[in-house]
C-alpha cells in the first residue's frame, strides 16, 4: 500500500483536520473559516475524482484508496451541510426576534 503525500496546494493545517478547524484555531473570522472549509471540501472532492479516474482508467489506482477518498469527501460534505443548516437556522431565529 502506497501512502500518498499531501498535495502542496492544500491549505495549511488541512492534514487530518476537520474542515475549517485550522482557521478557527488561528483566530480568523468565521467567514474565513467557512471559505477555508469550502476549499478543503473541494480539494477532497477533487482527490476522490482523481482516485476514481485512476481506478477506472487503469492508471494503477487501488480500490480501497478510492473508497476511502470518496468516504472522506462524503463525510466532509455532510459536515459542511450540517454547518450550513445550523447557520441558516440561527439566521432565521435572529430574523424572527422582536425588538
Amino acid at each position: 500500500m502506497a501512502i500518498n503525500p499531501i498535495p502542496s496546494n492544500w491549505p495549511a493545517g488541512a492534514a487530518g483536520a476537520l474542515p475549517g478547524a485550522a482557521g478557527a484555531a488561528s483566530g480568523g473570522s468565521f467567514s474565513d473559516s467557512l471559505r477555508q472549509a469550502a476549499s478543503e471540501l473541494d480539494l477532497l472532492g477533487l482527490d476522490a475524482q482523481h482516485k476514481i479516474r485512476d481506478l477506472v482508467g487503469g492508471g494503477g489506482g487501488e480500490v480501497h484508496e478510492a473508497m476511502i477518498a470518496v468516504e472522506k469527501a462524503d463525510l466532509s460534505f455532510q459536515l459542511m451541510l450540517q454547518v450550513r443548516n445550523k447557520v441558516v437556522q440561527a439566521y432565521q431565529q435572529i430574523a424572527n426576534m422582536q425588538f
